[in-house]
This record gives structure tokens, C-alpha cells and sequence, in this order.
């Protein structure tokens, strides 16, 4: 192999993961997909008490409650549509970051923080290992 092909960038199919990790992948993405959709976005978008008071707390208005539940539908449908993966898991990685500040911060609930910290950090691992289609939505967005 000569310099100049070893130095050729990588392309995104050496970024696929193998067939376990696939697996495991879309079986910890349709969990949370179905998780972020049901059972956090719903509740805000459909005004439960608890969501509605917890925005209050926050002290931003419920448009804050109505944005961050259409965050949270955006990424759960993302993390379910094999090329929207890897971008949805960037952005609910940035949203579980806020959550967490958000738990410390602003609600004075700090043993909270450690639930969308590790949420984080599997969206972390899906980013990762759906780097492709970040790459391929980054080139999309180019053009």
C-alpha cells in the first residue's frame, strides 16, 4: 500500500457497525424512540399536570413545554428512520445535557440529573455508531 492510499479519507461503510451491533442498535433505538414519544413527548403536548407544573417551575412559559415536546417527537420519530438516526441522536444528546442542567439548575432536583445523563450517553453511542448517516445528511445539506 502506497502513502498516498493510506492516507485516502475512510468512507462510510467502514463506519457500519456489525451485524450484533445493529442489532443491539435498533432494538436500544426503538425503545427510546417509542420511550421519547410516548412517555415524555405526549405529556407535553397533551398539557399532563405534571409537565405543565414542571414548566412552571422552570419559569420560560409552556411554550418551552410545547417546544421541548416537539423536540423530543422529533428526535424519538429520528432515532426510528435509519438516515434521521444519527442526527436525532446528536440532538438528544444536546437535550439530555439541558435536561440534566435543567434538573440541577432550575427545578433544584440534582438527584434527577443522572437519568438524561445516561440517556446522554447511549445517544452518544448511537451517534457514534451511526456516524454514516450523519455524514450522508451533512453532504444532503451541502448541495
Amino acid at each position: 500500500m502506497t502513502a498516498i492510499a493510506s492516507a485516502a479519507p475512510i468512507t462510510a461503510a467502514a463506519h457500519r457497525p456489525g451485524k450484533k451491533t445493529n442489532v443491539a442498535l435498533w432494538t436500544v433505538q426503538i425503545l427510546l424512540g417509542l420511550f421519547l414519544i410516548i412517555a415524555s413527548a405526549a405529556p407535553k403536548l397533551l398539557g399532563a399536570h405534571a409537565a405543565v407544573e414542571s414548566f412552571d417551575t422552570i419559569g420560560w412559559g409552556q411554550w418551552f413545554r410545547y417546544f421541548t415536546g416537539v423536540v423530543e417527537l422529533a428526535g424519538g420519530i429520528g432515532l426510528l428512520v435509519p438516515r434521521l438516526n444519527g442526527p436525532a441522536a446528536v440532538g438528544l444528546t444536546i437535550t439530555m445535557v439541558c435536561a440534566a442542567l435543567t434538573q440541577v439548575f432550575l427545578l433544584g432536583a440534582p438527584a434527577l440529573a443522572p437519568f438524561p445523563l445516561v440517556l446522554g450517553v447511549v445517544f452518544v453511542w448511537i451517534a457514534w455508531q451511526r456516524r454514516d448517516s450523519i455524514t450522508a445528511v451533512r453532504d444532503l445539506l451541502a448541495r
